[in-house]
């Protein structure tokens, strides 16, 4: 990360999300590294472009709920040593888990995003959602991320949703969505012409699959439009061949990247399993030698 952090940094993005989340426990568990040291040596290499990490609300960056002075604690240190934007997030939807990190990240600071986390259900309408953005908006937050986490979000349902939380609730929109159902790049599209402001995008050689749609082909895509995000594609290909050949590296004799993560499945939107747990879930069966039983696990699910 360090050798390709100051390129990135010169890249022009509105953030880089290099934080929290589940990279917090992974930095831990599997790399036996200091998740502190990397956001600190991070923040040393990138200078103009802000850092931003994933936080769980009352779940910080574990699987449970904390006390608020924890919380609290965490949010302090981790503006301290490096996180600019905090895009915090209830796994529920709901805000009260969510009220003591919004309002201790604006104590400190720091910028404020309150996530909406998508999903398909009778009860989770446009009207809805625009209800719960409205909540966080009272809460003094700087920006809405709509988070698509399982890549479900279609192109039209985005338009709509956008157009409304734009003007109802008039604070800056950051869609975050996945590439599982295959969907991503036209969603992508008919959410600029609904005027979202921010759009989540990975380098090509770590996109598609559970992960993002990758930044060249969309800064590709929109150049010479009126949502064109003028970035250099010749130092997005240079960034990207970087990530390109550490990827070869560690691809086929160590299988740290399963392939079935990597491709497109519409089942997604029957399932509704997030790319970051679909991901997780293959290693689960791997380690129970019960790779063979997959679709019996996504038929379940729902």
């Amino acid at each position: 990360m360090l050798k390709i952090a100051d390129k990135m940094d010169q890249a022009g993005f509105f953030s880089l999300e290099a934080w929290g989340g589940a990279t917090f426990d992974v930095a831990i568990r599997f790399l036996a590294e200091d998740p502190w040291e990397r956001i600190r040596k991070l923040k040393q290499k990138v200078k103009r472009t802000p850092l931003q990490m994933l936080l769980r609300g009352q779940n910080i960056v574990g699987y449970r709920n904390y006390p608020d002075d924890v919380l609290i604690k965490f949010i302090e240190k981790a503006a301290e040593n490096g996180v600019d934007i905090f895009r915090v997030f209830d796994a529920l939807n709901d805000v009260r888990n969510m009220e003591v990190a919004i309002k201790t990240v604006k104590k400190v600071g720091k910028h404020a995003q309150g996530t909406i986390c998508y999903t398909i259900s009778p009860v989770h309408t446009v009207e809805h959602f625009v209800g719960f953005a409205k909540q966080l908006a009272q809460l003094d937050c700087d920006s809405i991320c709509i988070k698509d986490m399982a890549g479900m979000l279609a192109p039209q349902p985005a338009y709509d949703l956008i157009t409304a939380l734009k003007k109802q609730v008039g604070l800056p929109v950051h869609l975050h969505s996945h590439s599982t159902s295959g969907m991503v790049m036209m969603t992508y599209f008919r959410a600029c012409e609904a005027g979202v402001d921010i759009l989540d995008t990975a380098f090509s050689p770590l996109a598609w699959g559970t992960s993002q749609p990758p930044v060249e082909s969309v800064a590709a895509a929109l150049k010479d439009t009126a949502f064109d995000p003028k970035l250099d594609l010749g130092l997005l290909s240079e960034i990207a061949q970087y990530f390109r050949e550490l990827r070869d590296k560690y691809y086929d004799p160590l299988r740290l990247i399963d392939p079935k993560s990597e491709r497109v499945d519409a089942s997604i939107i029957v399932h509704q399993i997030p790319g970051g747990m679909f991901s997780n879930l293959l290693q689960q069966l791997a380690e129970q030698k019960a790779q063979n039983r997959l679709n019996e696990v996504l038929e379940e699910v729902p």
